[in-house]
């Protein structure tokens, strides 16, 4: 016998009495919330079944006397006919636990897991007159383990510091596909004022879509993101197409294909706004419990990675206004040696200059005027003498005009004292 994943034959029943113990079990299954239905014959045609069956199918699918097959045509490439055909062939029962069954077609898809057991059907005689469908949707339960699963995954991410745009990414893919649903994710990031919302992640929302909300204002009746950052509580429009908070989005939002939005605040611990978290969809659509849940979730997900972003980027911030601190605190270290050497370097060449100048004072009692500068130093120097220079302690001496200015930079006091202005006019066209 064929088996499913996550399935396996089990022991066939003893037959039952016949009809009486069938319609036993329609009473038994009558309010419950496990699903049942009574199948007849090899057609398997839905003899009856309990308001669960109908709600998990459908409830637009709920009516009898037709075969399993054309009510659910969507099972029939699933196995699940197949795996009827084997049970009413043989005679065994089949339970299955957690097999996945995808309900309706198209955009109404969604996917479903289910714990079941076909049963063999018997008359009096022993022959098998049909099937019994017994089993419990497992749907809520699989996804709250999914989603729990992907949330310890993101916590990680955000633990280790990956990306922000790296973990709203896997966020907001993570609620896509989990979601029974189709639903199109956004997160938008507040700036620091809190006045204009930026983009942050929307992987499946078009480009165009994206560029052109980017940097949104926060305000009253500004789209349903807009509103909900401004009024600090969700914002549901269940139809864009008539909510007058849309009326300025309305257009982009049908190039778009989107037909509702559902908005979160998303809070620092201390109320401040950091963003929002946007729920889209292709049609106008009320949102459910699971919904609210995820929302909910995925809000405080959002706001904890965006919280260690801030902390990160304000740690680096800091520690880069610290190294520039370091930095410049080297620099005026480095510029204040520098000086302090220059100065050191002028002193000494002062000392010496003046006491180039001294000896030249005493030199000039021999001779009032020489004839070559008297301030080259140890070195000498052959110039022409043409400048007489003199300090407040009445020293003088005559130099060439590049030891005299040497000496008028570097010595205290120094000044030109030429008795006629020639040395004076010798000094200013050096």
């Amino acid at each position: 016998m064929t088996a499913l994943p996550g399935q396996r034959p089990t022991t066939a029943i003893s037959p039952a009495a016949g009809r009486p113990a069938d319609e036993d079990l329609r009473t038994l299954f009558g309010q419950s919330i496990a699903v049942f239905a009574a199948l007849a014959g090899p057609t398997h045609v839905v003899e009856t079944a309990n308001p669960a069956f109908f709600a998990a199918i459908g409830e637009e699918r709920a009516r009898t006397g037709v075969p399993l097959a054309e009510l659910m045509p969507e099972l029939d490439g699933q196995g699940f006919i197949a795996l009827l055909d084997e049970v009413y062939r043989t005679g065994e029962s089949y339970t299955g636990h957690d097999a996945r069954v995808v309900l309706g077609t198209g955009s109404q898809a969604r996917e479903t897991f289910f714990d079941f057991t076909y049963e063999a059907r018997r008359d009096a005689a022993g022959t098998v007159t049909g099937i019994r469908v017994i089993g419990v949707e497992t749907t809520q339960v699989k996804h709250a383990q999914r989603l729990m699963a992907e949330h310890r995954a993101m916590v990680e991410q955000i633990a280790r510091q990956a990306p922000l745009t790296e973990v709203l990414e896997g966020m907001a893919r993570c609620i896509e596909n989990l979601a029974p649903q189709e639903v199109l994710v956004s997160v938008l990031l507040a700036d620091a004022d809190g006045r204009h919302l930026r983009h942050g992640a929307a992987p499946s929302l078009p480009d165009f879509y994206n560029e052109a909300i980017d940097g949104i204002a926060t305000g009253e009746g500004v789209g349903s993101c807009g509103t909900a950052a401004h009024r600090r509580e969700p914002v549901v429009v269940t139809d864009i197409a008539t909510d007058p908070f849309w009326a300025d989005f309305r257009d982009l939002a049908a190039r778009a294909g989107l037909a509702a939005c559902w908005s979160t605040p998303i809070l620092a611990r201390d109320g401040s706004l950091l963003g929002t978290f946007a729920m889209y969809h292709r049609t106008p659509r009320v949102p459910r419990d699971t919904d609210l849940a995820f929302a909910r979730v995925f809000t405080g997900t959002a706001a904890l990675a965006i919280e260690r972003h801030h902390i990160e980027e304000a740690k680096a911030a800091a520690d880069a206004r610290a190294r520039a601190a370091h930095d410049e605190l080297a620099r005026v270290v480095r510029a204040e040696r520098e000086l302090r050497a220059e100065a050191e370097q002028r002193a000494a060449a002062a000392a010496e200059l003046t006491a180039r100048l001294r000896a030249a004072a005493a030199a000039q009692a021999a001779s009032p005027r020489p004839g070559q500068c008297q301030l080259g130093g140890s070195d000498g120097c052959a110039a022409t003498a043409e400048i007489k220079v003199a300090d407040s302690w009445g020293d003088s001496a005559w130099g060439c005009p590049v030891h005299v200015e040497e000496v008028i930079i570097n010595v205290r006091s120094v000044f030109i004292a030429s008795e006629e202005l020639g040395g004076l006019a010798a000094y200013l066209n050096r």
